[in-house]
């Protein structure tokens, strides 16, 4: 049997999915629009199958599509790792890295180091990848990070990477100080809260289950990208919910957030730095020199 698949096919088929348009997958695989076109008809001719519905404005997967996507994903990770792994071994240099880091962490905090490390001549390639919650640990075990910094606890059964804890945030419960809640007595009860709009960063896992946390059943929910967009909307009244420590009173103090006790306050979370097990003599670099690094220098 003729294997009809191939990896080029398969990465033509995911950027299409992920930018909603051939033009848009195109731009990002630095290649002209008809040859995205002649590579997924040719792979459509040769399946038998359609796999994208092409009436809209937007390359939506069909069914098999969709499938043939979710399987090949796990092709195109596997043949990544491979790659990676022959290169480390022949130079136990790392050609690229790619660097998850927490919406909660301070992304210039980190640039000191990655100055350092471009002085070492490792010639590695960084990619510095934002990651919000449980997608600080989906990023590390899918393999679109080598290094996460900022990974909630409990990480994902499977193994494969170590870890090294950073150390512990604490959550208070923030509520704009024009906000009904800001007038309530204390602490606030579940079925006070339950009844406004809580605010969510959207957990940015793939693979990985995602994580909600501080959302109380039956609430409403405005979910937003990031930590950073979460605060704005909490000071804007859009919403409640939990904030890192720092941030709470930072805005605290400047009379746009209230903090509320609460019955059920939100537990501290650890916050660690973990690693892929296998790696080469920059990600060691890196790694010594992200252990230096404090929490409340990191913190946002």
């Amino acid at each position: 049997m003729t294997i009809k698949l191939s990896l080029e096919s398969l990465e033509v088929l995911d950027a299409i999915a992920r930018k909603g348009s051939f033009a848009a997958a195109a731009e990002s695989l630095f290649k002209v629009p008809s040859a995205l076109t002649y590579t997924v008809r040719k792979l459509e001719e040769d399946l038998g199958v359609k796999l994208f519905n092409r009436s809209g404005h937007r390359a939506i997967l069909t069914v098999a599509g969709a499938e043939l996507l979710s399987e090949g994903r796990h092709l195109l990770n596997a043949a990544t790792e491979l790659e990676l792994r022959v290169k480390r071994v022949a130079s136990g240099i790392e050609t690229e890295l790619a660097i998850a880091v927490s919406d909660l962490f301070e992304l210039t905090a980190i640039y000191p180091v990655l100055d350092q490390f471009y002085a070492q001549n490792f010639g590695t390639r960084l990619k510095i990848l934002r990651e919000v919650y449980g997608g600080s640990w989906d990023a590390l075990t899918s393999g679109r990070a080598d290094i996460s910094l900022g990974a909630p606890g409990d990480g994902p059964p499977g193994g494969g990477y170590a870890t090294r804890p950073i150390g512990t945030i604490e959550f208070y419960y923030a509520v704009a100080a024009h906000h009904p809640l800001a007038r309530m007595p204390e602490p606030l009860q579940n079925l006070d809260i339950m009844r406004y709009r809580s605010v969510s960063a959207a957990d940015t896992s793939r693979n990985l289950a995602p994580r909600t946390s501080g959302i109380l059943t039956g609430q409403d929910v405005l979910t937003v990208p990031d930590m950073q967009a979460k605060l704005a909307a909490q000071v804007a009244g859009l919403g409640v919910g939990y904030l890192p420590r720092n941030l709470a009173e930072q805005y605290t103090a400047t009379g746009q957030l209230v903090i509320k006790q609460v019955a059920e306050p939100k537990p501290e979370a650890t916050s660690f730095l973990a690693w892929r097990s296998k790696g080469g003599k920059a990600q060691q670099w890196l790694l010594n020199e992200l252990q230096q690094l404090t929490l409340d220098a990191l913190l946002l």
